[in-house]
């Protein structure tokens, strides 16, 4: 299988600035506790106005090793999607995926009250769909997992699976986020962007205006028309 190199990123990458962002963010949260029902997703305070946290709570997480490993995902598997991508395309992702990973479970506290006081990290939400982006990018070429060589596809599917085990330990409710994360990544990997989307959207539009315009025409066959039968075959 074709083996796919990239460049290590660099720390004045977007990436690299994100996961600076994320350890700051998350020590200082750590530090002034009260922060934490201001940047972190809590779909009753979204409610109540505090719409930012859609994108705030992304770049916080709450034990430390979350910190260490979601600022190490984003700068090497993260600088590595940033690199193929671009940087506008790599933030549309990263900033997309994680509002309406946030949205989504805003949306299900509605029918579920008990998520209402949720507080939710994001780190994970963000880093967990870098992870899956990637991996499903490479799909059946090869790249390694520390140190075992995995395919992209079976990478991805690792990443799916410590959201199904932090859902094990720890329930089904503390991981909605990280769960419409990944139902959205793989929507997007697998032909759901925005620009295809919208593509598609417009070729059928073409092809049902297409179809109105030539509805009153009537194909002619040969017993119907006005001229003999080999009348045409003189022409060229």
């Amino acid at each position: 299988m074709a083996q796919l190199n990239f460049r290590m990123p660099t720390i004045r990458s977007a990436a690299g600035a994100m996961a600076i962002a994320m350890i700051a963010t998350s020590v200082v949260v750590a530090i002034v506790k009260p922060l934490g029902g201001f940047v972190l997703l809590v779909p009753g305070l979204v409610f109540r106005g505090f719409v930012w946290q859609l994108l705030t709570y992304a770049l916080v997480e709450v034990t430390p090793i979350g910190v260490i490993f979601g600022a190490l995902i984003l700068w090497n598997l993260g600088g590595m999607v940033e690199f193929t991508w671009g940087r506008k395309r790599f933030l549309w992702f990263s900033i997309g995926i994680s509002m309406l990973a946030g949205l989504a479970t805003v949306i299900v506290s509605l029918l579920v009250p008990a998520l209402v006081r949720e507080a939710y990290p994001g780190g994970m939400v963000l880093t967990g769909a870098l992870w899956v982006a990637y991996g499903l990018q490479i799909g059946r070429g090869q790249t390694n997992f520390w140190g075992a060589a995995v395919t992209g596809n079976m990478l991805a599917l690792i990443g799916a699976g410590f959201v199904f085990l932090n859902a094990a330990f720890a329930g089904l409710s503390t991981v909605i986020p990280e769960a419409f994360a990944l139902l959205f990544t793989y929507f997007y990997m697998r032909g759901g962007q925005p620009s295809l989307l919208w593509l598609r959207f417009r070729s059928w539009q073409l092809d049902r205006d297409l179809k109105k315009r030539s509805a009153h025409l009537r194909g002619i066959d040969g017993g119907r028309r006005n001229v003999g039968g080999d009348s045409d075959k003189y022409l060229h």
